[in-house]
């Protein structure tokens, strides 16, 4: 494992970090992830009160083999859900208990997209709070976690003593919120920077376009999509730990593998990026992640399943991602549930982390993969199932 220093605290961390928010939770395979992943050196793991059983899990697990004192635990304040100054300590108290811990090493205010937001936090008295757990030695470094425009960024970074921060950063979002050029601020005031979603909830790992797979491997037959993707956050210096929302202990282990093989890329290998997102651009309608963060929905509909549907569609085959659709509604369920079922309320598109007109995409869907002739097969499927 390789690791990179944290210039404020002077900390080494591992430049493969865990994300823990898509820990599977039955079956043993959190724990084995877990042990394999100390095992390799990763020593950063990121969780947050909002990903569920992902806290308990995780302090579990550290509790149950005393390896909390290896690892560095990176936790969120959900401040959108903290409406007094009690409101600090219910939720941090109860990620202690969760975590099995009496401290946070690196403690984010989760999901900051504006200024206006931060200084709602400000007003309610953070800062004060903040200082207060620093003094107690129960949290160690303060950041946040980020999901705005760049413009903004650069306003956030401004308004507070920040020890770290956390951006969404790949090859494919080079651009997309704060950016390389937040990436490359940050870093200017020696500011550990995290990067989420290096590939793009598992995109650019499992769902390239068929043609971009073969880009890469042309390119090198023995690396994965996956491997291409971390390798291509680790050329840049400013970045400190990449974290991989890893599934199970083969996925760990690949990309540990990846981690310590790394070396600098060269122009050639730049190059291959190139032509692989002039692929993903044509193919790649729209841009969710799969964080899960606008669910559920009033109607029940699995908002994220239906655009992976539809992006499956173009960038694959219009097949696969029709029987990925229907498979995900119920098709053959008494009570299917469709995309037109939106009543339209907005609430899916006030908590997207990305910013997807969440409504007329749901509208493009439907268009594609629930035309009227597919509708109307539907509601004889229903009135036969009834």
């Amino acid at each position: 494992m390789k690791y990179r220093e944290d210039k404020i605290s002077g900390n080494m961390l591992s430049v493969l970090g865990m994300g823990c928010m898509r820990f599977p939770q039955v079956g043993g395979e959190a724990e084995r992830m877990v042990l394999k992943a100390i095992e390799g050196g990763v020593n950063f793991f990121d969780t947050a009160y909002i990903y569920p059983g992902s806290e308990k899990t995780l302090g579990g697990i550290l509790a149950k083999h005393n390896k909390r004192g290896e690892v560095f635990i990176a936790t969120k304040m959900p401040i959108s859900m903290c409406k007094k100054y009690e409101d600090f300590d219910k939720f941090f108290n109860e990620q202690l208990r969760r975590l099995q811990t009496d401290y946070v090493d690196y403690y984010f205010m989760h999901n900051i997209i504006n200024m206006a937001q931060w200084e709602d936090m400000l007003q309610l008295g953070i800062e004060r709070w903040v200082a207060e757990k620093k003094a107690e030695g129960r949290i160690r470094r303060i950041g946040f976690s980020y999901h705005g425009s760049g413009e903004e960024f650069s306003r956030v970074l401004d308004s507070f003593v920040w020890e770290f921060c956390m951006i969404q950063y790949n090859y494919y979002d080079e651009n997309y919120q704060a950016g390389k050029r937040g990436l490359q601020e940050a870093a200017r005031r020696d500011l550990p920077v995290i990067i989420m979603e290096p590939l793009l909830g598992g995109r650019l790992a499992t769902g390239l376009p068929k043609k971009a797979e073969e880009i890469f491997k042309a390119a090198d037959a023995e690396k994965t999509p996956a491997e291409w993707a971390l390798q291509w956050i680790w050329n840049h210096t400013e970045a400190t730990v990449v974290l991989s929302g890893m599934t199970n202990a083969a996925q760990a282990e690949a990309n540990m593998k990846a981690a310590s093989e790394f070396s600098p890329l060269e122009d050639a290998d730049l190059a291959v990026y190139s032509d692989v997102i002039d692929v993903f651009k044509e193919s790649f309608k729209v841009r969710c992640t799969g964080c899960n963060y606008c669910l559920p929905c009033p109607k029940s509909i699995d908002i994220p399943a239906r655009l992976t549907a539809y992006n499956t569609s173009y960038a694959q085959s219009y097949f696969t991602g029709l029987v990925m659709y229907f498979t995900g509604m119920g098709i053959m369920s008494k009570n299917p549930i469709s995309v037109y079922t939106c009543n339209n309320c907005g609430k899916c598109e006030k908590a997207c982390p990305q910013g997807i007109e969440i409504r007329k995409e749901l509208k493009n869907v439907g268009r594609r993969l629930e035309p009227l002739p597919i509708r109307a097969l539907m509601r004889i499927v229903k009135f036969i199932l009834r």
